[in-house]
């Protein structure tokens, strides 16, 4: 195919909330976000320990959703990862340039 690629590579961040985000993502943030929030409501008197594990579910969220380069999130990068080691390592083509592929031996 001599890398003539015919889709684009923003085809799916026009999908994304901002270009970057999910539903799930947001829903995954502002759970931790909400939960920051109540516990700092809750607890006055913080030590500056103490404030730090007050702000860790806003941390690690926003530390899962954060966008970076070749996939939209740090959550969908582990989630690919998880996925690559416990699932099936044969992978079998079957697109829509398969015939490009297997039907003419002239070319190669």
């Amino acid at each position: 195919m001599n890398n003539n690629f015919i889709i684009p590579a923003n085809t799916k961040k026009s999908q994304l909330i901002l270009g970057f985000f999910t539903p799930s993502d947001l829903i995954i943030f502002g759970t931790g976000v909400s939960l920051t929030i109540i516990l700092l409501l809750f607890m006055q008197d913080a030590s500056f320990i103490e404030l730090v594990f007050i702000l860790l579910p806003a941390l690690i969220t926003g530390f899962l959703v954060m966008p970076v380069p070749h996939y939209h999130n740090i959550l969908q990068l582990l989630t690919n990862i998880i996925t690559f080691y416990n699932g099936r390592r044969r992978y079998y083509w079957r697109g829509w340039c398969v015939r490009d592929e297997y039907g003419d031996d002239k070319t190669k």
